[in-house]
């Protein structure tokens, strides 16, 4: 592959993860231990709304420019 921006031919192919959103909500488990003892717990687990994406890209080892593959 070659570099769009040098025209280098030695780009390495990189995964990017990123990650949103939460993964427990105190309050909500807070409020759940209260109003339906110790499995109330797992009320802070509603509604919640990680997401994860995984994308490739190029990157140029000469000149460091990251394209999309």
């Amino acid at each position: 592959m070659n570099c769009p921006k040098c025209g280098y031919n030695n780009c390495q192919i990189i995964s990017e993860t990123t990650t949103s959103g939460k993964d427990f909500h105190a309050g909500k488990g807070c409020c759940g231990v209260v109003l339906f003892g110790p499995t109330g717990l797992l009320c802070g687990l509603c509604g919640r709304g990680k997401r994860t994406t995984s994308r490739a890209f190029w990157i140029c080892s000469q000149c460091g420019y990251k394209f999309k593959a």
